[in-house]
């Protein structure tokens, strides 16, 4: 120590995970602005289109974000969970549950998933053959199963938390759609590791009669999302269970209660989105703060980008003839938070 109080940077605290965490969890799931465009989805979904082409299967079934993995009761339409399109959120769901999807466990489910568009979307199920060898699908699923381990009837695919690789005794439905990621699976070597099983049947009768059929167009492409991403209103903790005061004190680089102070709701039609204020003003607002307080320009357009990115993912908006009363209220916000930062290391209240 050289007697002297070294300055606390704010951009630690601004990008600090502790921050972070709570922005998330305090933002309903449809105001996160999620897509599969551009995320970190593309690649593995790139990489089933390819298999399904290369296996000379022409449909190719509509991806969407959702609350977990699955189809649509009979609608082949594949859904994925929102958190695997954002690294944020990754880190956050294994945090919250202990476990999150890698890359080749993202890879069995969208095949598996695939599994059921195809078989929705040519109808299958509703087939004698399809029936003879997988099953009645009307039947219920059974709440607990209790597979037999020693079965060579069904393959074995999804490491399932409770019922390990043996999800394919779950239904028919279930079969089908393991069976069909098997195959699909790029050396996968079936006919060598399944040539002595009785399950065989089943995988050549995708090779055989599921394959030709899916170069004809599908009985059905399209039908309703369950639980689109854009509809999930609910915030991430409720999503999660948690209590957001819990991680409220860590989060010292939060200001989204401060911002919707300065910019709460309103009724009236013609408004201005509040980020375009960070953005627009920035020189005029930098100019401020730096004669209130001694960070540096660095630190102060940490600040000034992080309101800006806060104001607009909370889609905040303020009427068009409060202009210049907006403009003092974001100086003097800006200005104390740069203040604190400047003598605290952090935002206060």
């Amino acid at each position: 120590m050289n007697g002297k109080m070294e300055q606390v940077r704010p951009l630690n605290v601004i990008s600090s995970w502790e921050t972070v965490r709570f922005e998330l969890l305090n933002t309903r799931i449809c105001d996160l602005g999620l897509k599969i465009e551009g995320s970190l989805l593309e690649r593995p979904i790139a990489r089933v289109k390819k298999e399904l082409e290369k296996k000379g299967i022409k449909f190719v079934p509509r991806f969407y974000l959702t609350d977990s993995w699955g189809c649509p009761n009979r609608v082949p339409i594949v859904g994925v969970p929102f958190y695997l399109v954002d690294k944020r959120l990754r880190r956050l769901e294994e945090e919250q549950t202990g476990w999150v999807e890698d890359e080749q466990q993202i890879m069995m489910f969208l095949r598996h998933e695939v599994g059921h568009a195809v078989n929705y979307a040519y109808r299958l199920w509703k087939t004698e053959q399809w029936t003879e060898i997988f099953g009645d699908f009307s039947q219920p699923y059974r709440v607990k199963l209790r597979p037999n381990p020693a079965s060579r009837n069904y393959v074995r695919h999804l490491l399932h938390s409770e019922y390990g690789r043996l999800y394919a005794q779950k239904h028919p439905d279930e079969d089908f759609a393991e069976t069909f990621a098997v195959w699909l699976t790029p050396g996968s070597q079936w006919r060598r590791r399944y040539q002595l099983w009785p399950v065989m049947r089943k995988l050549r009768f995708i090779n055989d009669v599921v394959k030709p059929l899916a170069c004809r167009p599908p009985q059905l492409r399209s039908g309703k999302l369950l639980n689109p991403v854009e509809e999930l209103t609910q915030l991430l903790a409720d999503y999660y269970g948690q209590r957001l005061e819990r991680y409220r004190a860590a989060a010292q680089g939060y200001v989204d209660d401060r911002l919707r102070e300065v910019f709460p709701a309103s009724a009236i039609s013609k408004t201005m989105p509040a980020a375009l204020l960070f953005r627009r003003y920035r020189e005029h607002l930098s100019g401020r703060i730096a004669a209130w307080s001694q960070l540096t320009p660095q630190d102060i357009e940490a600040i000034l980008q992080k309101l800006e990115e806060r104001a607009a993912a909370l889609k905040l908006e303020f009427p068009r003839r409060a202009l210049t009363r907006k403009l003092i209220d974001i100086a003097t916000l800006a200005t104390s938070l740069a203040m604190d930062f400047a003598y605290t290391g952090r935002f206060m209240g």
